[in-house]
């Protein structure tokens, strides 16, 4: 029987949407945390065709998508996003569950594990296109970057250093690059082309990140938690598309720094494979939680 509930928790700073889908299957949940900062989930939908085998929650963090927005922006750090992750497993009763983040929803995921006091009942959690090194992933989109052609690195370096990140030329420039990084598809799907503009957030995602992909001057600046990714003992699987901004060789790097984990990349994607090759996604993410429970 197919089931669906949307509604809203009630978390630190205000209220944060949800939607379950759940086909009456007694797998473990799971619960996706989108990407961002300031993002949405609503990019990520395809995956409720997982609730065949399990309930299936996505949610709008804080400041988001169809949650609220808060104008206090000390709310806008890592630290506050753990703790309303805490809040929906609480208000939803989700004592067991799979985690999966994609972007900078693995660096929530991967705070989250680490966070003290530990999380009780986190069965398994899946790395999608992860960003778990800021420095990391300045250092990479830097090598990225030269694979393009040459005027429009000269741009976006330009663009950067005058702080004009909102001229028309670096969003031409920043077009070029996310259809070599982002997503490779010719023609996106059309609910894909109907996405709300306004459920991105900026502001979140320049106090957290900056103004660019490329350099990292928001208060993420330093996070880094390679060092400490030996303590994630649940079973994990990262993924990446071949030619993700979340790069191959630093995803790899990342699982083998992980006891209990594996690998995988989807050839033919950029940074959005569960559009770019949601087929293969879902079949890769589907037997990988049916393995764990």
């Amino acid at each position: 029987m197919k089931m669906y509930k949307e509604g809203f928790v009630e978390v630190t700073g205000g209220r944060v949407w949800y939607q379950r889908f759940d086909e009456g299957a007694a797998g473990t949940p799971l619960i996706v945390l989108h990407g961002g900062p300031g993002s949405s989930s609503y990019s990520l939908q395809g995956l409720k065709e997982l609730a065949k085998d399990r309930p299936v929650i996505l949610y709008d963090q804080l400041g988001c998508g169809r949650s609220e927005r808060p104008t206090d922006v000390s709310l806008w750090h890592v630290d506050r996003f753990v703790e309303e992750l805490r809040q929906i497993r609480a208000a939803l009763t989700l004592d067991e569950v799979h985690i999966l983040g994609h972007s900078w929803g693995t660096t929530l995921a991967a705070a989250y594990c680490l966070s003290e006091p530990k999380p009780n009942g986190v069965k398994s959690v899946i790395y999608s296109s992860p960003c778990l090194s800021a420095p990391l992933w300045e250092q990479d989109q830097r090598r990225n970057l030269k694979k393009l052609p040459l005027d429009v690195q000269e741009t976006i370096k330009r663009c950067e250093e005058n702080g004009t990140t909102e001229s028309p030329e670096f969003q031409a420039a920043i077009e070029v690059f996310s259809k070599h990084f982002v997503n490779r598809l010719e023609k996106n799907p059309e609910w894909l082309e109907n996405r709300p503009r306004d459920y991105r957030n900026p502001e979140v995602y320049n106090i957290m990140w900056g103004p660019s992909e490329f350099t990292v001057k928001g208060n993420l600046k330093t996070f880094d938690c390679t060092a400490s990714l030996k303590e994630i003992t649940c079973p994990t699987l990262y993924t990446c598309g071949r030619y993700d901004e979340a790069t191959p060789e630093t995803t790899e790097y990342y699982s083998s720094l992980t006891p209990n984990s594996k690998f995988h990349v989807y050839e033919n994607s950029a940074h959005m494979p569960y559009v770019e090759e949601e087929r293969e996604y879902m079949q890769v993410v589907g037997d990988f939680l049916k393995s764990v429970g």
